[in-house]
């Protein structure tokens, strides 16, 4: 089976069993993932937005355009990467995804990883980081590569504030530019 077909079946999998049903419900579409399943570096938010929510493809509104415009910068695309977010459904009102929902879809993204074996994972603002690095705060480690046991291998995460926290503190766009600059020196050294 091809990385493509690992993902569809874990696709699948969180349709055959009804994940958060109460997410679901209010959402238009499932928003898995986009982007390349061969890819060195995975990008992880939090959950989708209402235009992921309308198309099923993560990061395409406001703070997806800055993501890409960032990528841009370092010479990649999204076709280079791929990406996802932890909690798979919209909460309604683009409310924070509650700890139970990301717990729920915690699996299926240990699954994607698994698939890819990315070289980075990329966490974008604090509810994708926390699974990583419990007990941290992202307004001191971000743009910090840290190496941690990840089931039977290691992996390299580098928490970054999310893309929408830069559009609403112009303060913050800098600072996520900045140590975006750092992934391609970071993959290197990888």
């Amino acid at each position: 089976m091809s990385k493509q077909d690992d993902l569809q079946k874990i696709e699948d999998d969180i349709l055959a069993n009804d994940v958060t049903p109460k997410l679901r419900d209010g959402a238009t579409q499932l928003v898995f993932a986009d982007g390349n399943p061969h890819a060195d570096i995975v990008f992880i938010g939090e959950a989708p937005g209402k235009n992921e929510d309308l198309k099923g493809i993560p990061f395409i509104g406001a703070a997806g355009k800055f993501l890409d415009e960032m990528l841009a910068t370092i010479g990649l695309k999204r076709e280079d990467i791929y990406i996802t977010n932890i909690v798979k459904y919209r909460p309604p009102n683009n409310r924070d995804p509650l700890p139970e929902e990301k717990k729920a879809f915690w699996p299926y993204l240990v699954r994607q990883l698994d698939v890819i074996q990315p070289k980075l994972v990329v966490t974008l603002g604090r509810h994708s980081m926390e699974y990583f690095l419990p007990s941290q705060k992202i307004s001191q480690i971000h743009g910090e590569p840290k190496r941690i046991s990840f089931g039977e291998r290691k992996q390299v995460i580098m928490p970054l504030f999310h893309p929408a926290a830069a559009l609403y503190n112009g303060g913050l766009r800098q600072t996520l530019i900045d140590d975006f600059s750092r992934i391609p020196a970071i993959i290197s050294k990888i």
